[in-house]
């Protein structure tokens, strides 16, 4: 395999990396690949915060390799496009969300379903075909093949818009996927953090009726006031739980910590789902007999293919959909990454790139 057009071509590039597990990131200098014919390179504006950032940078999904570079919630204006480019030109608004490369030939790869494909190249802390190492969004440019390009429409915010190639697909594709997209329909969302308020705006937009399940009752407020959400349950109160048995046609899950899901089963109606998009770090109990009893159904999801990606952030500029953010300078990333364990943020960090990272020059 040829590896010249990484060797002796390379882009510089400047951004922040984790160099081991300890949690801290530290300025890191590096190289993009040259444009290729069918690539786009844009200037990084914007890069959103994503849980799973923690969890890589700390090694606590035992997948990391190091030096690490973060983010794929990118988003910047295309600064040069390959000869064979026929989908993008300099000055377009775009973004890069969590896939920078997959097979093509697969039957994933066939339906759109790219995110599915057995050799899926993650934004970060992956491989290339030529095997040098992938790096995320928390960097001054990105290049990256222009089927894995969003166009991000003109409306929309870039600071809001970023999240949404991450929170944005991963609670979308389900709703579209498991029909819990039908006006009238009844669906709760466990969790109203990064994930849970994207898949509230979302379901919202859809005419489907929310219920936002949390164990924190002072979110009430922000759950109705704020995002427009029908009902809410404090899931530890076990009054509202019972009041609501098997009122829901679906449920999605974004909790990333241990919790129990036999609540939850029961809050659905017959042939109901609970469709898991957070993902603990150990496993979950899942008792069967409830189950059984109401042909109920737990499934999973994980972001969406490119095709599905668009039509997604279309949508949201259709209906003024954006992630809520805490926009925050470069050098303010080790606090934010503290606050984020302690899940101190309403609902994303935003970097702001364009204007708090210095120039790799």
């Amino acid at each position: 395999m040829v590896l010249s057009t990484e060797q002796e071509h390379p882009k510089k590039a400047f951004g922040w990396a984790a160099r081991d597990s300890s949690g801290v990131l530290s300025p890191f200098k590096f190289s993009r690949r040259e444009t290729g014919e069918k690539d786009v390179s844009f200037k990084v504006l914007y890069c959103g915060i994503c849980h799973s950032d923690l969890h890589m940078v700390k090694n606590e999904w035992g997948s990391s390799t190091y030096p690490l570079v973060p983010g794929h919630e990118i988003v910047g204006v295309v600064t040069e496009v390959g000869s064979k480019v026929e989908k993008f030109k300099v000055g377009d608004k775009v973004g890069v969300g969590c896939m920078v490369g997959s097979c093509h030939s697969c039957d994933s790869c066939a339906t759109n379903l790219e995110n599915y494909c057995p050799q899926m190249i993650l934004t970060y802390g992956s491989k290339y075909l030529d095997g040098t190492n992938t790096y995320g969004g928390y960097s001054d440019i990105m290049v990256a093949d222009e089927h894995f390009i969003v166009r991000v429409p003109d409306s929309l915010p870039l600071d809001g818009a970023a999240p949404l190639l991450c929170a944005g697909i991963t609670t979308y594709s389900p709703l579209r996927y498991f029909g819990l997209d039908k006006p009238g329909m009844h669906v709760g969302v466990v969790g109203l953090g990064g994930l849970g308020h994207v898949a509230v705006k979302f379901a919202k937009a859809m005419g489907v009726k929310v219920t936002v399940i949390s164990t924190s009752p002072n979110k009430k407020e922000e759950a109705i006031e704020h995002l427009h959400a029908d009902s809410f349950l404090v899931s530890r109160d076990q009054d509202q739980m019972q009041a609501a048995l098997g009122s829901m046609d679906g449920i999605i899950d974004t909790v990333s910590a241990i919790h129990p899901l036999l609540p939850l089963i029961g809050l659905l109606k017959s042939h109901g789902k609970l469709v898991m998009v957070g993902a603990p770090e150990k496993p979950l109990e899942l008792p069967v007999f409830p189950l059984l009893m109401g042909r109920k159904i737990v499934g999973g999801s994980c972001i969406g293919g490119m095709k599905e990606t668009q039509e997604m952030i279309d949508f949201a500029a259709k209906h003024n959909i954006t992630a809520d953010i805490e926009v925050i300078p470069i050098d303010y990333l080790n606090t934010a990454m503290e606050r984020l364990v302690k899940a101190d943020v309403r609902y994303r960090f935003v970097i702001d790139i364009g204007n708090t990272l210095k120039s790799s020059s």
